[in-house]
C-alpha cells in the first residue's frame, strides 16, 4: 500500500469511530435521564472502575492498556458532561498537582473550581456547592495530609474513588542553576528534593509557599528566584524549566481521594477498599492490649489491614484516633459482621466510604 493508500483507510476509521463514539454518548445520556429521574448518582466509581478492566481485557494491541485507559475517562468524561453538568472542587491553585489529579480522574469536559484550603473543599461539597472533590491524602515519601484527615472527623462525606499520581518535579525559574539564591514551594515538594536540593543549591534558601503554583507565580517576578513545581505550572505560567526530575525518590507518588455526597458500590472479586475512623475512647487508657483487641475483628474474619494512623482526637491529651484502610466493601458480610463486634467497644467507629482499589 502506498501513502495516499494507508491514509485514505485512517480517515474511513476516523469516520467509523466518530459515528460509534456518538452512539455511545447517546446512549449515556439516556442512562443520564433514568438516573436522574431515580436520583442515582452521574458518576459511580464503581462503573468506571468495571468499564476500564472490561476494555483492557479486549485490548489485543498495539495501543497500551494505560493509552486505552486514557482515551476511555476522556469518553467517559464527554459522556458525564452530557448526562449532567458536574463541578469537581479541588486543592488550587490552577495547574498544581491536585488539579493534575482531577483531570486524570474525571477528563477536561467537566468542569473545575481551584480551593485554597481542604477545608473549604469539604464544606463547599457538603453545602451542594461542588458535586465532587479531590483532595491529596499521603505522599509514598512524606507521609499523609494531616489536615485531610482531620477534616474527616467532623465531616459526613464518603470517599468514593482514589487515584495515583506520580509525582515528578522540576526546579522552574528564569535564572541559570549558579544564579539562584531563593527556592519556594510547598512545604511537602521541598522535603521531597531535600537531598537534591543539598547537593545542587546547597546555600539557597528554601522557603515554604501556600501551593508549588504560587511559588512558581514568585518566581517568574522575582530576581535570583526559583521554584519546585510541575512542568504543566512551569507550562502554565510561562517560566522555563532549569532542571528536570528533581525529587529524591524515582517512585514517589501521591495518593488522592475523591469526596462525595453518596457512596460508591462495589466492585466486587476483592477489589474494593474501605476506610474507617475509630477511637478507642477509655478503652485504650485502662487497657494495655487495647489497639490488638480492635484489629482482632478483622484479622479473624482474613480482612486485611492496608493502613493505620492515628491522629490526637483534640479533645483531651493522649486521645487519638485511629484511620483504618482494609481490603473490602461496606456492604460485605465479613465487614459488617467485623464492625458489629468493633461498636461493642468502641465509641466512634465511622465509615468514610468504600471505592474501587484501582487508581
Amino acid at each position: 500500500m502506498d501513502l495516499q493508500s494507508i491514509r485514505e483507510k485512517i480517515d474511513q476509521l476516523d469516520r467509523r469511530i466518530v459515528e460509534i463514539l456518538n452512539q455511545r454518548l447517546s446512549l449515556a445520556a439516556e442512562i443520564g435521564k433514568l438516573k436522574r429521574s431515580t436520583g442515582g448518582q452521574i458518576y459511580a466509581a464503581e462503573r468506571e472502575d468495571i468499564v476500564l478492566r472490561k476494555v483492557e481485557d479486549m485490548n489485543e494491541g498495539p495501543i497500551k492498556n494505560e493509552a486505552l485507559r486514557a482515551i476511555y475517562r476522556e469518553i467517559m468524561s464527554a459522556a458525564i458532561a452530557l448526562e449532567k453538568p458536574l463541578l469537581i472542587a479541588y486543592l488550587g491553585p490552577e495547574a498544581a498537582n491536585t488539579h493534575v489529579a482531577a483531570l486524570k480522574k474525571f477528563g477536561a469536559s467537566v468542569d473545575y473550581h481551584a480551593m485554597s484550603s481542604i477545608g473549604d473543599i469539604f464544606t463547599a461539597v457538603e453545602k451542594g456547592e461542588a458535586d465532587y472533590a479531590v483532595i491529596p491524602i499521603e505522599n509514598s515519601t512524606e507521609g499523609s495530609v494531616r489536615e485531610t484527615l482531620d477534616c474527616f472527623v467532623e465531616s459526613d462525606l464518603k470517599i468514593v474513588a482514589q487515584i495515583y499520581l506520580e509525582i515528578s518535579h522540576a526546579l522552574i525559574s528564569n535564572e541559570p542553576l549558579e544564579r539562584i539564591t531563593k527556592v519556594y514551594s510547598k512545604d511537602q515538594a521541598l522535603a521531597q528534593c531535600r537531598q537534591w536540593l543539598k547537593r545542587h543549591l546547597p546555600h539557597a534558601q528554601q522557603i515554604e509557599s501556600p501551593s508549588t503554583t504560587r511559588g512558581v507565580q514568585i518566581a517568574k517576578t522575582e530576581a535570583g528566584s526559583a521554584a519546585i513545581a510541575s512542568e504543566l505550572a512551569a507550562e502554565h505560567y510561562g517560566v522555563p524549566v532549569v532542571e528536570r526530575n528533581i525529587q529524591d525518590k524515582a517512585d514517589n507518588t501521591t495518593r488522592f481521594f475523591v469526596l462525595g455526597k453518596k457512596p460508591s458500590g462495589s466492585v466486587g472479586n476483592g477489589r474494593d477498599m474501605t476506610s474507617f475512623l475509630v477511637s478507642l475512647g477509655d478503652e485504650a487508657a485502662s487497657h494495655s492490649g487495647a489497639l490488638l483487641k480492635m484489629l482482632m475483628p478483622l484479622a479473624e474474619r482474613g480482612i486485611n489491614l492496608s493502613k493505620i494512623e492515628s491522629r490526637p482526637s483534640k479533645r483531651r491529651p493522649w486521645d487519638y484516633y485511629f484511620f483504618l484502610d482494609v481490603t473490602g466493601h461496606y456492604e460485605d458480610a465479613s465487614m459488617k459482621e467485623a464492625l458489629a463486634e468493633l461498636k461493642k467497644f468502641c465509641p466512634m467507629v465511622k465509615w468514610l466510604g468504600s471505592y474501587p482499589v484501582a487508581g
